[in-house]
This record gives structure tokens, sequence and C-alpha cells, in this order.
């Protein structure tokens, strides 16, 4: 494959999860402060919201697990979910966090392990997506190509 297939199927690929709202204009503002002298800021960043959410998945579900449940402190973990997600662009796992929030507020215990499980599908689902987005970019690179600047009138 030449790298302008490439290029275009990358371009598809990445419309294709703003189309299904795995990611908002958050993640496109992120692109444009990569550059020459910070080429993976990207994935460094996608990086830190992976590490991050891992930890705070396992505390929410450690917390939710307690027999005296402190949905303050379960409010604390998603409001840092959700600020992380945002800050990646993962539209989906974001709104997540809102309604997980919610149930929060209510005290609701089977609203929030529903919401866990929802939000833990949604988090898996962009994880992958994103990495599958990146390993397409070192294929362009690796070929020799660049990664096009994707302008979108979603």
């Amino acid at each position: 494959m030449d790298v302008g297939q490439m290029q275009r199927q990358w371009v598809d690929y990445i419309k294709s999860l703003f189309l299904e709202g795995f990611l908002d204009g958050q993640f496109l503002h992120l692109q444009k402060l990569q550059d020459e002298s910070t080429p993976d800021f990207v994935v460094e960043v996608v990086s830190i919201f992976f590490d991050e959410t891992e930890k705070l998945l396992n505390d929410v579900t450690t917390a939710l697990e307690q027999p005296s449940v402190d949905f303050r402190i379960i409010g604390g973990h998603v409001y840092r979910f959700k600020g992380s997600s945002s800050s990646v662009g993962a539209q989906r796992v974001k709104d997540g966090c809102i309604a997980f929030r919610n149930y929060c507020e209510e005290e609701n215990i089977e609203g929030c392990i529903g919401c866990l499980q929802e939000l833990k599908q949604e988090y898996y689902l962009v994880k992958d997506k994103l990495q599958t987005l990146f390993a397409m970019e070192q294929q362009i690179v690796a070929a020799g190509g660049s990664i096009p600047m994707l302008k979108l009138d979603i």
C-alpha cells in the first residue's frame, strides 16, 4: 500500500471516530499542539490518560465494593475521570462520567455499578480505537509520509 492510500485510510478512520462520537474537537486541538519539536505529543498525552484511567477505574471499583460506600469519594474519582477524558477529547467517556456523577449525587449504588460497567466498556473501546489510530500513524511515518492535518465540519 502506498503512502497516499495509508493517509486516506487514516483520514477515513479518524473521521469515523468523530462521527461515532468517540472523539470531539479537543482531540483536534491536541493535534494542533504537536509539531516537529514534540512529534509524539498526542501519543504521550493519551498514554498519560490511559495510565490515569486504569488507576481511576480500579479506585472506583474498590470504592464501590466497600461495605459502606462513600459516594463523595467515588464522585471525586469520577470528576477526575471526566476531566482527563475531556482533556483528550474522549467524548463518549466524558458523557458517561456525567451520568455517573448524577448517580453518585443520588447515592444510587445500582446506578453507579451499571455506569461503571458502561464506562469501562466505553473506555476500552476508545483505547483500542486510539491505539489503532496511532499504529496507522506509525505506518505512515515509517513509509516516509506525514500525518495529514484534519479539519472536520462535523
